[in-house]
């Protein structure tokens, strides 16, 4: 079997598993060329592959024709969408991440699940594969947790088992193997999150039906209470984004968003916990206060 054919049916194991999958060269990064010139923002809304971590799928049909359109492909790679995020330890050149790692499970007081999917990779480093609560946006971040340590959030990728890199192959923890990943450590999630924005002063406004705020709040709440039921999150975190751009230009207070939102989530169904980390999810990427 060749490195080819052994990267499509590892990946296609792992598009098994309901992981989206897509082929990778030997220098981990996307086998298929963009379609557009440099400077492009499509993320596939084009339909032509080429789109790197956006092309992935765990459709099998697909992903043979991804790695039909990639002959040099010799590996894949996993997204990390949802609410799958990888932790990458680095022990190469004089850093050794998992002394990072251990400095900060002691400080802050947690560990690591001993038994989550992990990844070894070439260099004697690892990707350990977890879980973040449903509605949590973990951002893509390079040695900001420490020396060694990067994390693949939303929008990012980790390298999938039996692929083959320049240094090598990417192997299972021999005792671990393919088990479910589990849940990041509340310590550690903490960690992953970014800073909370600075809080700065604002010009406390306080909506009426009759000013332009208070209509453009009140539009937005209709938003969520007219979302069906599998839309009612995604439409929650829409009409907050909209709603915090309101608070950053003074518009709207921080409290009147806030409390607008809860309220309308409580009665369209959505568990408070759940509402309340997507209004702050919408938040951080807004950078509202």
């Amino acid at each position: 079997m060749s490195n080819h054919e052994k990267a499509l049916d590892n990946a296609l194991r792992g598009a098994a598993q309901g992981y989206a999958v897509a082929p990778t060269t030997i220098n981990k990064t996307p086998a298929i060329p963009s379609p557009h010139e440099k400077g492009h923002n499509c993320k596939g809304q084009c339909g032509q592959p080429g789109h790197g971590v956006y092309d992935a799928t765990s459709d099998p049909a697909h992903v043979r024709r991804l790695f039909g359109l990639a002959p040099k492909a010799v590996g894949y790679l996993v997204a990390c969408r949802g609410r799958m995020v990888a932790l990458d330890v680095d022990r190469k050149d004089g850093v050794d991440g998992y002394a990072t790692l251990a400095q900060l499970g002691r400080e802050h007081g947690f560990e690591i699940p001993r038994m989550t999917t992990t990844v070894f990779t070439p260099s004697g480093g690892a990707h350990v594969w977890m879980t973040v609560p449903e509605g949590v946006t973990v951002p893509n971040s390079v040695g900001r947790l420490g020396p060694g340590l990067d994390v693949r959030g939303t929008g990012g990728y980790v390298v999938g088992p039996g692929s083959i890199g320049r240094s090598g192959e990417y192997t299972f923890h021999p005792k671990v193997g393919y088990v479910d990943p589990q849940p990041v450590p509340e310590a550690l999630l903490r960690l992953m999150l970014p800073p909370a924005p600075v809080v700065r002063p604002q010009r406390r406004v306080i909506p009426t039906s009759g000013d332009a705020a208070g209509r453009a709040l009140a539009g937005l709440v209709n938003v969520v209470l007219s979302a069906p039921p599998k839309t009612r999150n995604s439409r929650l975190y829409w009409a907050a984004c909209k709603a915090w751009a309101h608070v950053a230009d003074g518009h709207l207070a921080v409290g009147d968003v806030e409390a607008a939102l809860l309220e309308a989530a409580n009665r369209i169904g959505l568990p408070e916990g759940e509402a309340r980390r997507t209004i702050a999810s919408a938040n951080r990427t807004v950078g509202a206060h």
